[in-house]
């Protein structure tokens, strides 16, 4: 049998062009008939690369996860609990593949194995083959697209920009821009997008409203064919998405894999429509495997079993039941689990499926048969795109998530001329006498608080939110890290400005604070230090924490014995010394510094409350252990901060880059 060259079952070759998708324009009704509607555009500028068909098989799949045992006084040995146990199968061109499964059946994880994703600390063993060669991941990333189970999207983005951003970066590097953006639309026409194209994605956690669930569902599978994958990989697609959504999707995965195109997913539960549209199906249980092969072959096996199913029963439903552990009888239902696995592999099913992975695993490495494996080998670059091209589009996303944040730019706006004024109106008419020299420090004190745990807070949300939508994106193959890294801080830049040069300027002259333009200029400079140190702070601590909570509680710790050491609570010279070196990690002493020597240098005033009725810039600033000398060596550590932190927040996130690999 010659598993590249076999037709169809309804009697197509395989097609290598992409399939209409089922929807018309307005993405309501499915199309039962299963026709290409690339193919008949024979007059088109372009074409996409073909598909190659691709059988993937695996063998003797077993899977370990180690759990330690015992605690920090006496240590055991770890124990090994089997999640896969000796999992052999194989999908083919034009076949779509269903796992199937009670909870803890191991279906996902053997998902998760195929895919080379998400396998953590597990321990794997057995052989996965690509038109009869090992593969690997960066083979595999290239020929494939995988649908997960969470849609992940920035919010602010349209349909159609997001695809763009997706063609942009994904797809092969000889087509040209206006390639690219010609299958964009042709993907969202199959795909019954036209009517939400420029609709904002949305996210109702963050009061973004945009298109439904279900639209975004077939969103992300638009994300997946705009190149056009040999190999489609879905975990629970139907996740919650109403029967007749869960049906039209289930459709859509049918008709990609009726154009020659290899389609395994997990499913959870499936109606007996969507049970219908299933070519083959495997079933899992405890592990193992209790039925690979056609869904309709499912019922004559389990009736050899003495388990046949009800008329007028929903097959999934009966096959899940009967292969779950049910409460309370934990031994005997892994006993009839364990006697149905074992029948199918000894029942001509399982048998012939062993030939089939052994037929795939020794096919010859000729010219029609083995998957075009040099030219990913040859390509040390993982990426499609060009750095350049990376930055281009990663930056024009950035700057456009910023801006159409109005909620947040609405919010940040609102507290920054809130706080501001309440100062000003706290604070104002400053005289210059001696006993309001503590008041005028305690202003300008406030101006270095409120920038950093406004910015810490504000970044951290931010960054942590993105982060997952990050690192799929790069272990798809899209962009760098550095190039996210890179683009993330300049867009984020000019909010780091704005907003605290209105900070000082609202309340500085109320206040009373030095009239002189310069020194207004150069408080207003000290100040957006300040703010770009924190947000740096801010953008290390999301990075090194990886979630908001944990973000969250990590940063007060770790900010009040900076703000400690400030120069303001405590006197310089009265710090310990082996505490003495956190004051060289503190922007807020540097910041306060600054600010104090930008405000008292050159200014003199009369005051019986002085020494000779004569009170001097210079004395108050030694009255807080302040050096004028040192104004410049404060600039040059506010600026050493922000370039630390930024690079040990990017040492941060290239961790969990690695880590994930």
């Amino acid at each position: 049998m010659d598993l590249h060259t076999e037709k169809l079952k309804d009697g197509h070759s395989l097609n290598p062009t992409f399939v209409n998708l089922g929807f018309d324009e307005a993405g309501e009704n499915l199309k039962s008939s299963r026709r290409s509607s690339l193919g008949e555009k024979k007059d088109s500028s372009f074409s996409i690369k073909r598909s190659q068909p691709v059988t993937y098989s695996w063998e003797n799949i077993e899977i370990y996860l180690e759990k330690q045992q015992g605690n920090c006084f006496k240590r055991q040995p770890p124990i090994q609990k089997r999640i896969l146990d000796n999992v052999t199968g194989c999908v083919r061109p034009g076949e779509f593949l269903a796992i199937m499964g009670a909870s803890g059946a191991g279906k996902t994880t053997l998902l998760n194995c195929l895919t080379f994703r998400n396998t953590g600390k597990l321990k794997i063993s057995g052989e996965r083959f690509l038109n009869g060669a090992k593969v690997n991941t960066d083979t595999l990333a290239r020929i494939s697209g995988y649908v997960q189970q969470d849609d992940l999207f920035i919010p602010t983005l349209t349909v159609k920009e997001h695809l763009e951003f997706q063609a942009l970066l994904r797809m092969e590097k000889h087509l040209n821009y206006d390639e690219r953006m010609i299958r964009v639309g042709e993907v969202i026409h199959e795909l019954g997008l036209k009517k939400c194209e420029n609709t904002v994605i949305g996210n109702p956690e963050r009061g973004i409203k945009g298109i439904s669930g279900g639209e975004r569902k077939r969103l992300a599978f638009a994300s997946e064919v705009l190149t056009n994958p040999s190999l489609m990989f879905c975990d629970e697609p139907t996740s919650g998405l109403d029967s007749y959504m869960a049906q039209n999707i289930v459709q859509v995965l049918k008709n990609i894999a009726s154009t020659g195109k290899t389609v395994v997913c997990t499913i959870h539960q499936p109606s007996s429509e969507v049970f219908a549209l299933f070519d083959r199906i495997l079933l899992m249980a405890e592990g193992r495997t209790a039925f690979l092969g056609p869904a309709s072959d499912a019922l004559s096996f389990f009736s050899s079993q003495g388990l046949p199913c009800p008329p007028n029963y929903n097959p999934a439903d009966y096959y899940i039941h009967t292969l779950a552990t049910v409460p309370g009888q934990e031994m005997e239902s892994r006993k009839k689990s364990k006697e149905i696995c074992d029948s199918y592999e000894s029942s001509q099913a399982g048998q012939q499926i062993l030939e089939i992975v052994k037929a795939n695993r020794s096919l010859n490495s000729t010219e029609s048969q083995e998957f075009e494996l040099a030219e990913v080998k040859a390509k040390k670059s993982p990426y499609k795109a060009s750095w350049f091209a990376q930055f281009r589009a990663v930056l024009w996303r950035s700057v456009i998530s910023v801006l159409r944040e109005p909620v947040v730019l609405r919010v940040k706006a609102f507290q920054t001329i809130f706080i501001s004024a309440i100062i000003a109106l706290i604070y104002q008419g400053q005289t210059l006498e001696f006993d309001n020299v503590r008041n005028i420090q305690g202003a300008l004190f406030i101006f270095l608080t409120n920038m950093t745990f406004q910015n810490v807070f504000g970044v951290v949300n931010a960054i942590t939110g993105e982060l997952p939508i990050f690192l799929r994106e790069h272990f798809n193959g899209m962009y760098r890290t550095d190039i996210y890294f890179i683009c993330k801080s300049i867009a984020d830049l000019p909010l780091f400005i704005l907003f605290p040069f209105i900070f000082v300027l609202i309340p500085y002259f109320a206040i009373g604070l030095n009239p002189a333009a310069d020194r207004f200029f150069i408080a207003c400079g000290i100040t957006i230090l300040v703010a770009n140190v924190a947000s740096s702070f801010g953008f290390m601590i999301s990075c090194l924490a990886g979630t908001t909570d944990v973000a969250l509680a990590l940063a007060p710790p770790l900010i009040i014995p900076l703000l400690l050491f400030g120069g303001f609570f405590l006197s310089n010279e009265d710090v310990p010394v082996y505490f003495d070196w956190m004051r060289y990690i503190s922007w807020f002493m540097y910041g306060n510094e600054a600010l104090s020597i930008n405000q008292w240098v050159g200014v003199s005033f009369n005051d019986t409350s002085c020494p000779n009725d004569v009170c001097t810039g210079e004395q108050i600033l030694a009255s807080f252990d302040f050096n004028p000398d040192y104004f410049y060596r404060d600039i040059g550590g506010l600026f050493a901060l922000i370039l630390g932190l930024r690079i040990l927040a990017f040492l941060a996130l290239l961790g969990k880059t690695y880590r994930k690999n």
